[in-house]
């Protein structure tokens, strides 16, 4: 968590080690504060693009009207398990396990007018900028922890691939492996039916002859790296997490439609030793807008809110049953909140201001909610979240040193843009 003494030490001890090169600088902000690191293993980032409206689910205050265009709440709220701390009404199975769980309702950014600008922005920890490509979460945590079991991949999508969510400068080994559904797994990872194994062997030699004669070129060693990591990712320790019957078929129906298996499939991948997914809860589910409710999809947002409720709570439980709860950090995320205001058609508009995004599990210790909006859940009344210190929090508690030095080939890039993690989550 920031705060305004800090940053002036932090200002400070870089001014002071300036003028023994960036290297000293960089060092002198790392040693600002002791960092305390967890031992979580894996991450499920649940992804709501459009940008989920924090008064409406882990931020409610007071009802509002929409048809009036009366500011506030479009549902009431509940109690959790948690004292103080209340939820939504449409999100009462999370309301009973809020004791798992922290709702960060302070996170923040500049970005409020352009969805693709936020999504990269809450991807990459920072700006889009015009002469660095950032990595995306997902693949700076390929980068620094790998797989965490062999033949399978360290990054997997569950969504469209896209560059907020890609390697940036780290490079194409720390791409993510995406699927768009949960029956069939990644295309081009199976051979059809009538390439037998001679037929692939010959394959294999005609394209090894190829090589040999083509230029060694990045392009080309790029090339080779995702074929070998195609084959090598063919096998059954991969293929078999996509093999959904073989779960009980009460425990789908709890996890309910597409978006819930998806949350029961990224169970599966971490037991095979994936280390970092996430699930796309994607646009136009159910309510026809998805999470950015404007005008008419505010009608339906409750059952968004049902379905994430829904699976949140069947997720947590069941890595509970499997004993992996504490060893993976849940984390839901979304571009920007939502204003308390109503637009002309009953809907919302756009707030970086102060919107909230929620970690869950990871040996955290939780505390249902973290930080203070106003009485609107529009401005910051206390504990301010940064989303670079969102960032760093998650790195830290996924044993990543949130103060690291990464390089785009020589220049050194520190792994956030000064963040700094939630000590009383992690420490």
């Amino acid at each position: 968590m920031r705060s305004i003494d800090r940053r002036d030490f932090l200002k400070a001890s870089l001014a002071a080690a300036a003028a023994a090169g960036p290297m000293s600088s960089l060092r002198a902000a790392e040693t600002a504060s002791p960092i305390h690191l967890g031992k979580a293993e894996h991450c499920i980032m649940i992804w709501l693009g459009g940008g989920m409206a924090q008064i409406d689910t882990f931020d409610p205050k007071a009802m509002g009207d929409a048809k009036e265009r009366k500011a506030g709440a479009y549902y009431p709220s509940i109690p959790t398990s948690v004292s103080g701390v209340e939820f939504c009404s449409y999100l009462p199975k999370s309301a009973n396990l809020a004791d798992r769980l922290t709702a960060v309702r302070t996170v923040n950014h500049p970005e409020i007018d352009e969805h693709a600008a936020a999504t990269n922005r809450v991807h990459t920890g920072r700006p889009t900028s015009g002469n660095i490509i950032y990595p995306s979460i997902g693949s700076v945590v390929a980068s620094q922890r790998g797989a965490a079991g062999s033949g399978v991949p360290a990054y997997v999508l569950m969504g469209y691939p896209s560059a907020s969510r890609g390697p940036g400068f780290l490079g194409p080994k720390y791409n993510p492996i995406y699927l768009l559904d949960t029956k069939s797994g990644p295309a081009g990872f199976t051979h059809p039916d009538d390439i037998t194994p001679d037929r692939l062997d010959r394959r294999k030699q005609l394209l090894s002859t190829m090589r040999q004669k083509a230029s060694e070129s990045s392009v080309i060693a790029n090339y080779d790296q995702v074929v070998a990591e195609s084959q090598r990712l063919a096998g059954p320790q991969f293929m078999s997490a996509f093999e959904l019957d073989r779960e009980p078929a009460d425990l789908r129906n709890q996890f309910g439609g597409e978006f819930g298996q998806r949350c029961l499939l990224s169970r599966r991948l971490i037991e095979r030793g994936v280390r970092f997914i996430e699930v796309s809860h994607n646009l136009n589910f159910l309510n026809g807008t998805g999470w950015d409710t404007h005008n008419e999809g505010q009608l339906k947002q409750h059952l968004l809110i049902e379905e994430l409720d829904n699976a949140l709570a069947a997720l947590i439980l069941d890595l509970e049953q499997k004993k992996l709860f504490e060893k993976t950090l849940i984390v839901i995320a979304t571009e920007f909140g939502r204003p308390p205001e109503f637009d002309g058609g009953g809907g919302r508009g756009h707030q970086g201001s102060a919107f909230s995004m929620v970690l869950a599990g990871g040996g955290l210790k939780h505390q249902g909610a973290y930080g203070t909006t106003d009485e609107r859940a529009k401005k910051i009344v206390e504990k301010g979240v940064g989303l670079p210190d969102f960032h760093a929090t998650i790195y830290a508690t996924l044993g990543i040193d949130p103060t690291k030095v990464l390089y785009d080939g020589s220049r050194p890039v520190p792994i956030t843009d000064e963040g700094h993690p939630v000590e009383e989550l992690i420490g």
